[in-house]
């Protein structure tokens, strides 16, 4: 007989021995109410009676998770191998779902879902961000699909975005996305940093930077890591977005519209201590540059056309270099 049950036994004899209740209670250290329980029940049931009862309610009014959230969540990691923080986000922005970090994680939990294996990182390389919006903006195109590339502009300090989606990756289109990027960005832009992609070192995308007093910074050759936060957003870009975007559909431009939105305004930044990029931006209001301000501190004198390839370039800014030192002699 289970332990607990003789216990509650022991005490309905010893009532219907004494008939007195208080007598129970003192030489078995119960109270009143817990003794008429065991007795009630002891009189509806017998023995039986004496098991003890769920205490879970008959009704959650809070309770956010049932099954079609739980088959959701299930899927999302399963089908996708997303994180709870990801899965998070994906049931907000799709399915207008606001569950806590730890729901998602009991249901994982509940339903023994190995954990995700990450590859091993290479070296831990210093991580940096430039202090004031706009200073550095790292701009980066992918290939989604044939016909299909995303332009990725995201500024080093705040993390904000933008994005736009061209059937090539042209000098043309990278004029059009640099007109879309002062239009969009709520900062001045002083710098931008891009690889060595051909597409951003044609004469009139150099110009019109020049033009706009935009320094152009090209990174070394086998160096993404200088380019670290454009090519991780594209990454998420791939995982959240376009695994679940429709190439073919006639509205991908103002889905691409949408998800830029949600990325600046809506989704916690793990790197920004849980902060969206315009949360962020709002911390370093006082610290942003005017456009006069960037005008009057751009000197042309230090920009000069760049070349794609990089020790044409190299070789080309030392003979700059050398001929500027002997004129100052």
């Amino acid at each position: 007989m289970d332990p607990d049950i003789r216990r509650r036994l022991l005490w309905v004899q010893l009532y219907q021995r004494t008939g007195n209740a208080g007598l129970v209670c003192r030489r078995c250290g119960v109270s009143r109410p817990t003794l008429r329980k065991w007795i009630r029940r002891f009189h509806e049931g017998g023995e039986a009676g004496l098991l003890s009862h769920s205490r879970r309610p008959l009704r959650s009014p809070n309770r956010r998770v049932f099954e079609k959230e739980r088959r959701l969540i299930l899927s999302l990691r399963v089908e996708r191998k997303l994180g709870a923080r990801r899965i998070q986000s994906e049931l907000r922005r799709h399915h207008d779902l606001k569950l806590s970090l730890d729901s998602i994680h009991k249901v994982l939990t509940i339903n023994q879902v190995p954990p995700l294996v990450r590859p091993a990182r290479q070296k831990t390389r210093h991580r940096y961000a430039r202090l004031i919006p706009g200073d550095r903006v790292q701009l980066d195109t992918c290939k989604i699909a044939p016909g299909c590339y995303q332009y990725t502009a995201v500024d080093d300090c705040t993390r904000y975005r933008v994005l736009a989606v061209f059937r090539r990756r042209t000098a043309a289109s990278t004029l059009a996305f640099l007109e879309r990027l002062l239009e969009e960005m709520p900062f001045p832009v002083q710098r931008v940093q891009t690889d060595r992609g051909r597409e951003f070192f044609a004469e009139s995308v150099q110009q019109w930077l020049m033009d706009h007093c935009i320094k152009f910074r090209p990174i070394k050759p086998a160096s993404p890591h200088l380019n670290g936060k454009v090519e991780r957003s594209q990454k998420t870009d791939r995982e959240e977005f376009w695994a679940t975007a429709d190439l073919n559909s006639p509205d991908l431009e103002l889905r691409v519209a949408e998800w830029q939105h949600y990325y600046n305004w809506d989704r916690p930044h793990g790197s920004l201590n849980g902060q969206t990029p315009i949360e962020m931006l709002h911390t370093k209001s006082e610290d942003t540059p005017f456009w006069d301000d960037v005008e009057a501190n751009y000197d042309p004198g230090r920009e000069r056309f760049q070349v794609a390839h990089y020790q044409t370039d190299l070789a080309l800014r030392r003979h700059v270099q050398a001929q500027h030192q002997a004129g100052t002699k």
